[in-house]
């Protein structure tokens, strides 16, 4: 029997709107650093190919009826997005399928509105992860202290401080195969659990994925001042390259 090299492949969905965020487009689409939020994450994976022969696919799943991107020999959109993370990320990994991936191809699953992740990130997640069972994930040591507030109190207050030593901010991408990605997230939705990310589908099957060190500036777009911050940090990008 001839063994196949597993593959790599990207998964960007693209479909939320981000209200968070405001302003008049979804925030993936709105302008930082002289273009589209989004292509400041796609240019990270396209050079990233460039130097990985292995990394055949990058899709980016939008919602149906979105056109603000088009596909290019450096990406392919796909309009197929769903209601929620989960259901447009089941459905790139079937349009993956249809493409001629396979089960044991991994899969790095990235937030459109990280977009400064960097090639040397999305390498050391790939090297890392490359032999594990499970997979792995971009992720933080907390360096803050943590909080939790009491619950149904305005204005928040103060319940109790967590030990932060073994707290982690889950970042992306996030790297798995695809075939067992797939079960995962289906087993989830069957069983009527939540996901908010790829690693607690894996968690909820009992399975551990990687922690593999990330950067504090891998962060997520999300309100309207990290748009200034990710400016910064890209401008300065710039002027040192």
């Amino acid at each position: 029997m001839t063994h196949i090299a597993p593959q790599f492949h990207v998964l960007i969905p693209c479909a939320g709107i981000g209200s968070r965020a405001g302003g008049s487009l979804p925030k993936q689409y709105q302008p930082v650093a002289g273009q589209a939020l989004v292509l400041h994450t796609l240019a990270a994976f396209a050079e990233v190919a460039t130097v990985h022969p292995a990394l055949r696919w990058v899709l980016v799943v939008v919602a149906p009826g979105d056109t603000f991107l088009r596909s290019t020999p450096a990406w392919s959109v796909v309009p197929q997005g769903g209601a929620t993370r989960a259901d447009t990320v089941a459905r790139g990994l079937a349009e993956l399928r249809v493409r001629g991936a396979h089960d044991a191809d991994w899969v790095l699953v990235h937030d459109a509105a990280r977009c400064l992740i960097t090639p040397a990130q999305i390498e050391a997640l790939m090297s890392a992860c490359a032999n594990d069972p499970v997979g792995g994930l971009l992720a933080l040591p907390l360096p803050d202290t943590l909080k939790q507030a009491e619950a149904n109190r305005e204005p928040a207050r103060v319940q109790a401080t967590l030990d932060r030593a073994d707290k982690w901010l889950a970042q992306t991408p996030q790297m798995f195969r695809l075939g067992p990605l797939a079960e995962a997230l289906a087993q989830a939705q069957r069983s009527g659990v939540a996901v908010t990310d790829e690693a607690s589908a894996f968690e909820a099957l009992g399975l551990a994925p990687r922690l593999v060190p990330g950067s504090a500036q891998n962060f997520k777009v999300t309100y309207p001042e990290d748009f200034a911050l990710a400016e910064a940090v890209l401008q300065a990008r710039k002027k040192s390259a």
